[in-house]
């Protein structure tokens, strides 16, 4: 009983913040405070802009793996994610992630665990997402803005791994995928990992956006559906090796 009481408890209070975040959302201000919260925010995004390219640009090649927050040490992907960092380290890039738990512990993991370096973009959260273990102390970041953070995913990235997760691996998915084909910036490879667990939706996109000409059929060329930490590096490789480029910034 106790229990379902604090559960209940717990759910009344997240509701009351929410309706809270609501109403303070539609509150009528006066000009003194939308400037004053405006100007402040202003220079909040100028210095996160700042501190993550002068620390992003001595990184060197790195390639980001995404994925969800919430898979554990015992799941399959987490295992993958852990081999494919591991083997980006063995083949001359560092692994950048969002900092936190899940995919993102395990590529910082696997990346340590090889010598490698290890790059923790990290976002704070309402429930506080803290940086996982495995990320070099020099080379954690933290953010308050997701466009920020972003920018340094695909600004410092030579290449895109996307492990099974949920809305923010999707975002970060079609942001890069958007990013490359209105050409705002230059192609690099993205391999999606998992064939079981992709395939439906890359099914979706040739049944649906292709046939309803919401893509061109060449767009789904841009991405890279494999299984095994070999394969999926190798699309790095293989990417880098076909256009006679260093992965370098």
């Amino acid at each position: 009983m106790a229990k379902k009481k604090q559960v209940e408890e717990n759910l009344l209070q997240s509701a009351l913040e929410e309706e809270h975040r609501i109403r303070q959302a539609f509150k009528d201000k006066n000009w003194a405070e939308i400037k004053s919260s405006d100007s402040w925010m202003i220079f909040k995004v100028m210095s996160e802009f700042v501190e993550g390219f002068e620390k992003m640009a001595k990184i060197g090649p790195c390639v980001t793996i995404f994925g969800s927050a919430r898979v554990k040490p015992s799941s399959p992907y987490y295992k993958v994610a852990e081999a494919i960092a591991e083997r980006l380290v063995q083949h001359g890039y560092g692994v950048i992630t969002g900092g936190g738990p899940g995919i993102m512990e395990a590529g910082n993991k696997g990346a340590n665990k090889a010598g490698g370096k290890s790059v923790g973009l990290n976002i704070f959260l309402p429930h506080e997402q803290k940086g996982n273990i495995y990320i070099d102390q020099d080379k954690l970041m933290n953010f308050d803005y997701f466009f920020v953070r972003k920018v340094m995913f695909v600004k410092y990235s030579q290449g895109f791994i996307i492990m099974p997760g949920g809305f923010g691996t999707l975002d970060e998915l079609t942001e890069a995928l958007t990013l490359i084909q209105t050409k705002k910036i230059g192609r690099f490879p993205i391999v999606m990992v998992g064939k079981k667990f992709w395939s439906g939706m890359i099914d979706w996109f040739k049944k649906v956006l292709v046939e309803e000409k919401m893509i061109h059929a060449e767009d789904l060329d841009l991405v890279n559906l494999v299984d095994t930490p070999k394969e999926a590096v190798a699309v790095i490789d293989d990417f880098y090796g076909k256009y006679l480029l260093s992965p370098n910034f």
